[in-house]
């Protein structure tokens, strides 16, 4: 008799685990622990959602007739960690050995191994591409850049090819999906779900034991089951898909969703499996129903860049988190957690981040991530936000997408510039600047948008790093054309904003 583990985020009928397992001897251990909900103060929505699931797919194991021994959070006998409820479910059972899928992130691996218990973990397979597979992929390469990845996902895949060519005779059609926001958003959003009697009662449970954690219950609607799951991308590919790539990368303030799937934490906590997600858009698309813009921009975020960030995090290590190429040292400011601020672009991403445990994106990337990219904040502390406050992150997905996209502290092995832009790019995709204190339009002064100054700051403390970078180049040209007084103006309003961020000042 083997205890078989099975994880929050490993809510498949077709985990590696179950598969090697005995349904006839073998008994499923499942838990609702502290220790993974608070080491990093987690968004309570997410670890609402994360409880609820996990509690309906015990129920559905059960139902298909494993022996499930389910610990929740409030019982009097839980040990407090994933190793703690092993130890006393094998003394509990008699069982000599625990059968797991190996986890998403590394310090729930170094955990299993380091734990006085005998214990065989078994490769997650439920990826295109095993680690095995990209270590081989990347064995050689000066540059591991996701777009080549890609390619061979596509071609192990078969979607949308035609024969050995890609369907449209292009890889990538991402030129077509940088459309500004629109003025009205026909879809109404993602499929919402009322939360049954399971999920209700998660929902007292975690408002009554992570009181502190940032973040509201409020209007959670998530889908709790792997039924849920499939209706909620059904509900997408209908009714959103279509639309989907022209608008990807826009953002209105009066609109959290636009045209997006929100299906990323079913997929992430393993309700949905990536390659049916992708047939299903990939049989939108023959049949008629969405154009192929919208299905190759969706399909390459899942076998291209899921996949491709995942092989990053576990190449390149347990210590990956704590890269800081650039040396930023900032604090993250309160701004992140709330706190009054005047850029109404952040105070968006930060408000819709609080209120749904998600953000889209470009949210992501070029509001919150750009603006501590900037202003020079510690990544290992921009990564924790990240992995607290969305429902979908898993340190796995989560810290390349951070630590490397967003971030450049990994010296370039994922981006080979770093994302950062001024106001303008914002306003080109938002209509975030028309409600802002400051105005886009203003370079310097007290009114100009802080990106603006900030900017060429980040520029100019980098010089020696990214002036002779191919594509950063021209940016260092424009500011060498710019008069010298113009320039000392830049700097120096950048200098003061950034005295006034550490003084606590609303900015």
């Amino acid at each position: 008799m083997k205890l078989i583990l099975v994880l929050g985020d490993q809510l498949s009928a077709d985990l590696s685990a179950l598969s090697a397992a005995n349904k006839a001897e073998d008994i499923v251990v499942m838990a609702e622990v502290v220790a993974e909900a608070t080491y990093v103060k987690h968004h309570p929505k997410k670890i609402a959602f994360i409880f609820a699931a996990m509690r309906n797919f015990a129920r559905a194991l059960q139902a298909d007739g494993w022996n499930v021994r389910y610990t929740q959070l409030d019982d009097t006998q839980n040990a407090g960690s994933i190793v703690g409820e092993l130890l006393r479910r094998m003394e509990e059972t008699g069982a000599k050995e625990v059968l797991a899928t190996s986890p998403g992130e590394w310090r729930l691996i170094e955990a299993l191994e380091d734990a006085p218990l005998k214990i065989q973990i078994l490769e997650d397979d439920r990826f295109i591409a095993s680690l095995q597979e990209f270590e081989a992929w990347a064995e050689g390469r000066k540059a591991l850049r996701m777009e080549y990845f890609y390619r061979d996902m596509r071609r192990k895949t078969g979607l949308l090819m035609e024969g050995d060519k890609p369907v449209g005779e292009k890889w990538n059609f991402d030129h077509d999906n940088r459309k500004a926001a629109p003025k009205d958003v026909s879809y109404s959003g993602p499929l919402p779900f009322e939360p049954d009697a399971i999920t209700k009662d998660v929902l007292a449970l975690v408002e009554a034991s992570f009181p502190n954690h940032f973040g509201t219950l409020d209007g959670f609607n998530f889908a709790t089951t792997r039924e849920g799951a499939l209706s909620a991308l059904d509900h997408f590919i209908t009714h959103a898909l279509p639309r989907f790539g022209d608008f990807q990368d826009a953002m209105l303030s009066e609109n959290k969703f636009l045209y997006h799937a929100v299906i990323s934490p079913y997929l992430n906590a393993g309700l949905l499996g990536p390659l049916e997600i992708c047939q299903a858009a990939e049989a939108a698309y023959k049949d008629g129903h969405a154009p192929i813009n919208a299905v190759e921009g969706f399909i390459r975020q899942i076998i291209g860049w899921r996949e491709y960030v995942r092989g990053i995090y576990f190449l390149e290590g347990p210590n990956y988190t704590s890269r800081n190429a650039l040396e930023h040292k900032r604090d993250l400011p309160a701004l992140y957690w709330g706190g009054e601020t005047k850029m109404h672009c952040l105070s968006k991403a930060v408000e819709q981040t609080r209120e749904e445990a998600y953000a889209h994106h470009i949210q992501r990337l070029m509001v919150t991530g750009n603006f501590a990219l900037l202003a020079g904040v510690d990544p290992e502390q921009v990564h924790e936000w990240y992995l607290e406050v969305y429902a979908d992150a898993f340190e796995w997905v989560e810290a390349p997408n951070t630590i490397g996209m967003s971030q450049f502290a990994d010296g370039g092995i994922i981006a080979s510039k770093p994302y950062v832009s001024s106001g303008a790019y914002i306003n080109r995709m938002s209509n975030y600047c028309k409600s802002c204190q400051y105005s886009v339009k203003e370079k310097t002064g007290e009114n100009a948008c802080p990106f603006n100054v900030l900017y060429w700051d980040f520029l100019i403390r980098h010089e020696d790093r990214f002036s002779n970078n191919a594509r950063m180049g021209n940016m260092y040209r424009i500011w060498n054309r710019m008069h010298e007084d113009h320039r000392a103006t830049v700097l120096a309003d950048a200098a003061i904003f950034l005295e006034k961020l550490d003084a606590g000042e609303v900015v």
